[in-house]
């Protein structure tokens, strides 16, 4: 039997100590580059459900800043991903809410605007995305200059009808367009008069179409507490107090869920204390 050859024999005459290249360099290079470009699209697909679900984590947990840093990198390899813009617009909004300067909500809330804005371009048959600049505009609107608060009022109108237009059943709509209704009916003749000649025309909505609203918000969705407190609010300010009472009570007796909840509990708590 033949035996093979010894590791220290010298190489048989075909043979040499260095194997041939099996193809040229040039063409390696491309067959290589080819194959990474042809990898690239899995391995994305692979990265941001990851970094989704680790930002995913964190906003249920409230966390923005840990969710942002799991989101923009996500963001860096999917720019045009209209579920991840909303997701990190709704992080800023949660920054401008825990921001205790004027200067920082308003700056978390430009961000929050930039992103809404984006996703609202990149998804005109999404209903969250249609809804999200209003959203943010609402909660910038206190700490806004008179004529920037004229001048977001028919967007966010505008918004949530946009909104609404998709999807009847989205009860955040119903509650932005409640709120904007609630606010405006709150402004007197003279105010309004006043407001107008310095600032522009300001729409007119109702305390009636405020609750209309509320009811449709409540019907879809009977477990956010922001439904009942915010429909009390508008019934505090119609001077049903009886009525106020008993929204604003059932809204205060139901459990935190959201990050805004404590707030909205906060506002409650101060209709409350008004109404004799």
């Amino acid at each position: 039997m033949t035996r093979g050859r010894a590791m220290g024999d010298a190489p048989m005459k075909d043979q040499c100590l260095f194997p041939k290249p099996i193809m040229h360099s040039s063409t390696l290079i491309r067959a290589i580059a080819t194959a990474l470009v042809l990898a690239a699209p899995a391995a994305v697909a692979q990265t941001v459900p990851a970094y989704v679900a680790k930002g995913d984590v964190s906003d249920r947990a409230f966390k923005p800043d840990d969710a942002l840093k799991s989101y923009l990198p996500a963001e860096k390899l999917e720019p045009d991903n209209v579920d991840l813009l909303l997701r990190i617009a709704r992080q800023y909004r949660h920054l401008m809410a825990d921001a205790t300067t004027v200067a920082e909500k308003l700056k978390f809330g430009r961000l929050a605007l930039a992103y809404g804005n984006r996703a609202a371009v990149l998804g005109p048959g999404d209903s969250e995305a249609q809804l999200s600049p209003a959203i943010t505009y609402g909660k910038m609107l206190p700490y806004m200059g008179k004529k920037e608060q004229v001048e977001a009022s028919p967007k966010i109108k505008a918004a949530a009808d946009r909104a609404l237009k998709l999807d009847r059943r989205n009860d955040s709509a119903w509650h932005v367009l409640g709120r904007w209704h609630q606010s405006l009916a709150n402004v007197n003749g003279l105010k309004r008069g006043f407001g107008e000649v310095l600032y522009g025309k300001l729409p007119v909505g109702t305390n009636a179409e405020s609750i209309k609203c509320f009811e449709k918000a409540i019907a879809i969705n009977p477990r956010r507490l922001r439904h009942y407190i915010e429909e009390g609010r508008t019934y505090a300010q119609m001077g049903d107090n009886a009525t106020a009472k008993r929204f604003l009570n059932k809204g205060m007796a139901m459990p935190n869920v959201e990050k805004d909840d404590p707030e909205l509990k906060a506002r409650g708590r101060e209709a409350l204390a008004k109404i004799p």
